[in-house]
């Protein structure tokens, strides 16, 4: 791929939705952005809306943001990375409405896209597919407007198959290409770990990208290597 995108071109980018909230979204962004980049690829990241911010001097962070925007090189500023912050850990139009905001979907889409056509650009959802960011849109419909491949991170734990089955209908009901899944085991003990893998790789119409362990303290150089690129990417 090339340092940039030519302007008006397509977005270049994966969107990375979950089967739900803390099922490792952000453990796989960021071994995804360590993977492209040991490949030479210029990669940006973004996470549109992060509820559960702290207050600092320079306003509200968010730590899986932050995370993120420590990766990239050449840096970005941390409201590029992070455009619609909100306090509270909770649904995000519950926060907004709490704090007297509206989420700008609409401002949040160009952004994301006018990032994409310069860096690879990894966008990470907040929670599942469907969360809402306020009366008429959701997660979905940012993920629609950025036009992105998606890709469905599964936390690999009981009732996964079902979450994972019906995200991945949604995703392809939405209009959207669901380049790939990741397996992302939760419980070293789970004695059904493997079959509910192979369960989901018989079912998913998508390749895995990925299965990343159980590690102690993971660190994007160790989850890169248990993760393949997205299709094309490599070839682009």
């Amino acid at each position: 791929m090339s340092a940039g995108q030519a302007h008006g071109a397509d977005p270049a980018g994966v969107f990375i939705t979950g089967t739900d909230t803390g099922v490792g979204k952000t453990v796989y962004a960021g071994g995804l952005i360590r993977l492209l980049q040991r490949h030479q690829i210029p990669v940006a990241a973004m996470k549109p809306v992060a509820a559960g911010c702290r207050r600092t001097a320079e306003g509200l962070r968010n730590d899986d943001a932050e995370q993120l925007k420590a990766l990239i090189d050449p840096a970005l500023p941390y409201e590029t990375v992070n455009p619609c912050a909100l306090e509270a850990a909770a649904a995000p139009h519950l926060v907004a409405d709490e704090q007297g905001l509206s989420i700008d979907g609409a401002g949040l889409v160009a952004a994301a896209r006018a990032l994409a056509q310069t860096r690879f650009t990894v966008v990470e959802g907040a929670g599942g597919w469907r969360v809402p960011l306020g009366p008429t849109q959701d997660m979905a419909a940012l993920a629609r407007g950025i036009g992105l491949p998606v890709v469905l991170v599964v936390g690999v734990r009981l009732g996964c198959l079902n979450h994972a089955l019906l995200s991945a209908e949604a995703i392809r009901a939405d209009g959207l290409v669901l380049a790939g899944w990741v397996a992302c085991e939760l419980d070293a003990d789970d004695p059904r770990r493997d079959a509910q893998i192979a369960s989901l790789d018989a079912r998913l119409p998508a390749p895995r990208l990925g299965r990343i362990p159980v590690l102690q303290e993971p660190t994007p150089e160790q989850v890169a290597d248990y993760l393949e690129p997205p299709p094309g990417v490599l070839e682009a």
